[in-house]
């Protein structure tokens, strides 16, 4: 009788001679590997399994998803790689370049979010030159003027969104203006300039007036570094699919997150790139073109269009359409 170690040691040399065969390449036949080891194909099937199953924990750690799958043209099983799991070097570098110029969160917060990314998506071997490639501009990182730590809260209010549910918010607006109580409806959190918001509507008739929104369908911006207090409700609030808010498409026409009416705006740009222009009016497009002078119209929400064209030198604005319905 064969000792169980001797049994055991047998098993783990088949199997990591199939698993070596499947990492190079090889085609694993069953037949040819139960004559090998002098076992039936039954243990083969298992050694195959086992392997599999490894494989599956490995994910985390390797990276790489892997399928041990069967071939039936070369009558085996082969190593199949399905995707990449993790970010590459490359995609790692540019996420934190892009983390750092949003400067969204305070300096605490993005050290920890910088350092998670790195090892969690880099391979220890390439940590240090993405720490080295990034480490001056995280040491002189500057922190949002206002230092809040928001990060729950937006998530909180990302829950209700999802269950839609009522929030109720205590929001302190501009400098010296007095913290407001509002029950909303929230529909998005968008980012845009250093700044996280809320889209919501209001749910209070007599404040809408005030906001000129009374009979719009059109919802007003949070910044939600300035919720003080968050209460979600348990009421929930409908709004029919039709006539769902679809951020994307709100995103594209909105400059500076100015909320107010839909508008189509129509001007001349002289200067050295349109495609900056197209890149910041997602909805811009060009009418037409003449000696390098271009006429473009885009729709866009609120005020904020304003103030952008305000600091643009080679832009002249020639007409306007407001409240323009239907366009969105």
């Amino acid at each position: 009788m064969i000792p169980k170690e001797k049994t055991a040691d047998k098993k783990i040399e088949r199997v990591l001679s199939i698993y070596t065969k499947l990492l190079n390449g090889h085609i694993v036949n069953k037949a040819e590997e139960a004559l090998n080891f002098g076992v039936n194909e039954r243990s083969i099937q298992r050694d195959i399994d086992d392997i599999r199953n490894y494989m599956d924990l490995n994910i985390s750690d390797s990276g790489v998803i892997n399928s041990v799958i069967y071939d039936r043209e070369k009558k085996g099983y082969r190593l199949e790689q399905l995707y990449q799991l993790r970010f590459s070097n490359s995609e790692i570098l540019a996420l934190c370049k892009i983390l750092l110029d949003s400067r969204a969160f305070t300096k605490v917060e993005m050290e920890a979010m910088l350092k998670k990314l790195i090892e969690c998506c880099v391979p220890k071997e390439n940590q240090k030159t993405v720490n080295e490639l990034i480490s001056n501009e995280a040491f002189h990182y500057i922190q949002p003027q206002h230092k809040t730590v928001f990060i729950d809260k937006m998530w909180d209010i990302g829950k209700a969104i999802y269950n839609s549910q009522f929030i109720e918010i205590k929001y302190q607006g501009v400098q010296g203006s007095s913290v407001k109580t509002r029950k909303l409806k929230p529909l998005a959190i968008m980012f845009s300039e250093y700044y996280f918001y809320l889209a919501a509507l209001i749910d209070d008739e007599k404040v809408r007036e005030n906001f000129n929104v009374l009979n719009d369908s059109f919802p007003t911006i949070y910044r939600i570094d300035r919720i003080q207090g968050l209460k979600v409700l348990d009421d929930r609030f409908h709004i029919p699919y039709a006539d769902r808010f679809e951020e994307g498409e709100f995103r594209k026409r909105i400059q500076f997150m100015y909320g107010g009416k839909l508008r189509r705006v129509k001007f001349k740009y002289s200067g050295y790139s349109v495609e900056a222009i197209l890149d910041r009016l997602p909805t811009a497009k060009i009418v037409s073109e003449e000696n390098g002078e271009y006429v473009i119209q885009a729709e866009v929400f609120g005020n904020g269009i304003d103030m952008w064209m305000k600091g643009q030198q080679y832009i002249e604005i020639m007409e306007e359409v407001n409240n323009a319905k239907g366009l969105y």
